[in-house]
């Protein structure tokens, strides 16, 4: 781990007249009925390896996605909308103008045994952030990955939220992070893979910002970075889970709160995991991704979006 009427008289002469605007009005309907809205952010529809996590369940995060570069897994990410995943920058140091490297695999929960009900979609194109600088550590790893066509959502597939405005994260707020990186150092996740999930703390950021200080005015965690994990280790992200999800629930809905983007090791004491902060980089998002839905406190933004795409 570096690791979006009133009623119409029909009388008389006028009849001929609104037959066919009353037609046109039916056929308009009726397409618009068959263009379905997208489903609730951050709801799963529940059906009957993280260093120290679990099994997750059978599309228990639907909107957690594998990237794979050369049809191995690479890097996790998150859907945002039908065509679009969110992911860490760094996945694709050195690879950012060969998108057709890459593909993202949605729905499977284990990753040696996807499912028929799966799906996997080409890599049209990746914005990553302008102030990424593709060096290890680097504030603003984040990156917006644009699918060739629109998936189909279905009960392991779904969108998660990002969090608006009113969303605030103090330390020790329980959240999760999920996905298919190694269980230990050096320890790849053994088949079928089935996507792991971990419990995590929101850590303070000026105790945060201790542990990793590098001296001379040289913070390693930027003021767009949160960290989240255990002090005493055993338990954390590794490699291969980068890019995936930190996900905090506030009143029913699973927010996206950071991405997975970097530590020292994987689970050692004093070095918890560093994560992008959705908040920090709301407003880009929104710039690029149209139909991404925003949810809070307030429980009232409902889908929002930026420019064409």
């Amino acid at each position: 781990m570096v690791v979006s009427r009133t009623p119409l008289a029909l009388g008389g002469g006028r009849l001929r007249t609104l037959t066919p605007l009353l037609l046109l009005a039916s056929v308009a309907s009726l397409r618009a009925a068959n263009i379905p809205a997208p489903p609730a952010c951050g709801k799963p529809q529940q059906l009957n390896r993280i260093v120290g996590g679990e099994d997750s369940r059978d599309a228990e995060w639907p909107w957690v996605v594998s990237i794979l570069k050369n049809g191995t897994h690479h890097c996790a990410g998150s859907l945002l909308t039908s065509r679009w995943v969110v992911t860490a920058a760094h996945c694709f140091k050195g690879s950012l103008n060969r998108p057709s490297q890459f593909s993202v695999l949605l729905g499977a929960w284990q990753l040696g045994n996807p499912g028929p009900r799966s799906q996997q979609v080409g890599v049209a194109w990746v914005h990553s952030h302008p102030v990424y600088s593709w060096k290890e550590g680097s504030r603003a790893d984040i990156a917006l990955v644009r699918l060739e066509h629109p998936i189909r959502f279905s009960e392991r597939i779904l969108p998660i939220c990002l969090p608006d405005s009113s969303v605030r994260l103090p330390p020790n707020t329980r959240c999760w992070i999920a996905g298919w990186g190694s269980i230990r150092d050096g320890v790849p996740l053994p088949q079928p893979q089935p996507l792991q999930k971990l419990e995590v703390p929101i850590i303070d950021s000026e105790v945060c910002s201790r542990l990793y200080w590098r001296g001379a005015g040289q913070g390693a965690v930027t003021e767009d970075m949160l960290c989240a994990g255990y002090l005493e280790g055993r338990q954390d992200a590794c490699l291969g889970d980068s890019g995936g999800p930190l996900m905090c629930q506030v009143e029913g809905a699973w927010l996206l709160a950071g991405i997975i983007s970097w530590g020292e090791g994987c689970a050692e004491r004093n070095r918890p995991g560093v994560y992008i902060s959705l908040a920090a980089h709301r407003s880009w998002v929104m710039r690029i991704v149209q139909g991404v839905q925003l949810r809070g406190h307030s429980q009232g933004r409902g889908p929002a979006g930026g420019g064409p795409r």
